[in-house]
């Protein structure tokens, strides 16, 4: 980088560039979300056949492409934003040294050489001369920095030494630019695309590295921005969102896709964005994982030693405790995958049955623990009437998240249907290590299962409150202070978490944020009465089944006589709402067309008159 190059550059066209990378994104997300939401949504609601099916796999992979241009536009936005940062401030270095040295009558070359002028008193009737300093830059050696302050020190002409300060002060900028150049130069090249129409798994393991790049050289120009919350309050967290502009909420989306679309109180629309860019990742990732775990596969089998004669047995083999091992490690890949593709096909299905768009509120491949993290909302809860928070139980897994997902539809269709025009939403919240369902003779399973102890439930009742407050806060900025209908679900060891968060909730935060609370198949809820739980006994809702729902009460009730205080939700003392239930076990509750989805969505939608009471 030269002097005159440094002079002419000008950081504002490249942030005009940044602005028109940004502006082509937000054209990218907005086709993308047409593609997915009406056009892909109305072929799966008027049409059925091969040729809708064959328009509707053409229309995902345009909306992979779509998806990924926004993507990619965001961080080369970001990246030139953060070049033209570093050369800006560089550019003002330069400029204040050229206006200083002008100011002391030296003259600065071409080349950054600085001329300074005759001074100084006079040595044997003459005054000192002038000369001229080549460019350099400020010594960082202690040592060197002594001497060169020595050499000013002592020559008769003072100018010697603000010249020196000077070429030295040019130097450093021009040595700063320099870097700031070769440091954003292969970071945009690397943000090239492939020179073909097709998003693949490794094309999104390439933006997550493309992402730590300009993460790491975009460090001073994102230092610069207002940051968020140290408390990560939700209502600060909205209004630290409410005033970035839009070009900073771009960068933070961009190089963090994964604190911004897990911070509670930012609008749905924006976490969706970032969580979906953070499942595409992850996605690629995860099969990048398994694909090299593929090819490490040891030999499954050895041959079987007789514990009685120790000869082997012919034709008899075992497996190998190495296989054992690869085995687990390659099921765990597979059921992450497994979870993330099930996320995936609800995008798929937006307009099946008039299901609404889908919103990613929260993901994370791992999670708190073993289990994952899945937050799905079907339709937008920030601009709802009605929202329906489910919370599942015992054995929830990422892998096998598209149960739950599908419990989640279930609400919203049946809601739907008694919301008389009002908009709805569903959520399937799903951010705690929920307990594991022991078998018999599982390894390490105890006598107990791991839904006996509230461990669980008292971790995790924290982020439900969390969620809930943030949920509060994005809806009331969307919808001008309405904070709407609430309705939060539990299923059964989600009902004791329920719990957890309800009755730890105290000043000056107040009860749990919701309207209602249905507790489905609960063991309990840590509460001896319905009142305790912070909202009105009339508000609160039981429902039981039949089969192995009886073991899970029956259970809850052999807890409580141990000592620790609570009812179960669904006795009589409780003094919870008893709706009906037609569920024959303890998965049921949520049956096409059964009494107890029915009772669920007529809460929801706020028809409590029409709930049928055993």
């Amino acid at each position: 980088m030269d002097l005159a190059t440094l002079k002419a550059f000008k950081p504002s066209e490249y942030e005009e560039a940044a602005d028109g990378y940004r502006a082509t994104g937000d054209m990218a997300s907005s086709a993308k979300d047409t593609v997915e939401n009406q056009i892909s949504a109305g072929i799966r609601d008027q049409l059925k056949g091969e040729t809708a099916e064959a328009a509707l796999r053409e229309l995902k992979e345009l909306s992979k492409n779509f998806h990924y241009i926004q993507t990619e536009c965001g961080l080369v936005s970001t990246a030139l934003n953060g070049l033209a940062f570093d050369m800006a401030a560089a550019k003002r270095k330069l400029e204040a040294v050229l206006e200083d040295a002008r100011a002391a009558g030296c003259t600065v070359g071409t080349d950054g050489s600085v001329t300074y002028p005759a001074g100084g008193k006079e040595v044997d009737g003459k005054v000192p001369e002038g000369g001229t300093m080549p460019p350099g830059t400020s010594p960082t050696d202690p040592t060197s920095a002594s001497l060169e302050r020595s050499a000013a020190n002592i020559h008769p002409n003072p100018n010697f030494g603000k010249a020196q300060e000077f070429a030295n002060r040019i130097g450093d900028a021009l040595q700063e630019a320099t870097d700031a150049d070769a440091k954003w130069a292969p970071k945009l090249r690397a943000l090239k695309a492939d020179d073909d129409l097709v998003v693949t798994n490794r094309d999104w393991t390439d933006v997550k590295d493309d992402t730590g790049g300009v993460l790491k050289g975009a460090d001073k120009y994102l230092g610069s921005l207002k940051k968020p919350p140290k408390d990560g309050d939700p209502e600060a967290n909205a209004e630290w969102w409410k005033s970035l502009t839009d070009e900073e909420k771009a960068a933070y989306i961009s190089v963090h896709p994964d604190s911004i679309g897990a911070m509670d109180g930012l609008p749905a629309t924006v976490r969706d964005d970032a969580n979906r860019v953070v499942l595409a990742e992850s996605r690629g990732e995860y099969q990048g994982k398994l694909d090299a775990w593929m090819k490490k596969e040891p030999e499954r089998y050895r041959a079987y030693i007789s514990p009685v004669t120790g000869l082997e047995v012919k034709g008899a083999q075992v497996e190998t405790d190495e296989w054992k091992e690869w085995n687990e490690k390659k099921q765990d890949l597979e059921g992450r995958i497994r979870g993330m593709d099930a996320i995936q096909r609800r995008f798929d299905a937006t307009g099946t049955d008039g299901l609404p768009e889908a919103y990613l509120l929260g993901f994370d491949p791992e999670g708190k623990g073993h289990d994952g993290k899945v937050i799905l909302a079907n339709g937008n809860p920030d601009t709802a009437d009605h929202t329906g928070i489910y919370v599942p139980g015992t054995g929830t897994l990422l892998q096998d998240i598209e149960k739950d997902t599908k419990r989640g539809e279930a609400l919203w269709h049946e809601a739907h249907r008694y919301a008389q025009g009002e908009k709805v939403s569903t959520i399937t919240w799903f951010d705690y290590d929920a307990p594991l369902q022991a078998k018999p003779f599982d390894k390490g399973a105890g006598l107990f299962p791991e839904a006996m102890s509230d461990e669980w439930a008292a971790k995790g009742a924290p982020g439900l409150q969390h969620f809930l407050d943030g949920n509060l806060a994005a809806h009331r900025a969307e919808s001008g202070n309405n904070p709407g209908h609430i309705t939060l679900i539990g299923h059964s060891y989600g009902t004791t978490l329920i719990g957890d968060a309800a009755k730890t909730r105290g000043w000056p935060e107040g009860p749990l944020p919701v309207d209602d609370i249905i507790a489905a198949g609960s063991p309990g809820m840590q509460v001896k009465h319905a009142a305790d739980l912070g909202i009105r006994s009339d508000h609160v809702w039981a429902m039981k089944g039949g089969g192995d729902d009886e073991l899970v009460r029956v259970g809850g009730k052999y807890l409580a006589g141990l000592g620790d205080d609570w009812t179960i939700p669904t006795d009589p003392e409780f003094g919870a709402n008893l709706m009906e239930s037609d569920a024959e076990d303890h998965g049921a509750f949520w049956d096409d067309g059964s009494t107890s989805l029915r009772n669920q969505g007529l809460v929801i939608a706020g028809q409590y008159d029409k709930v049928t009471l055993e």
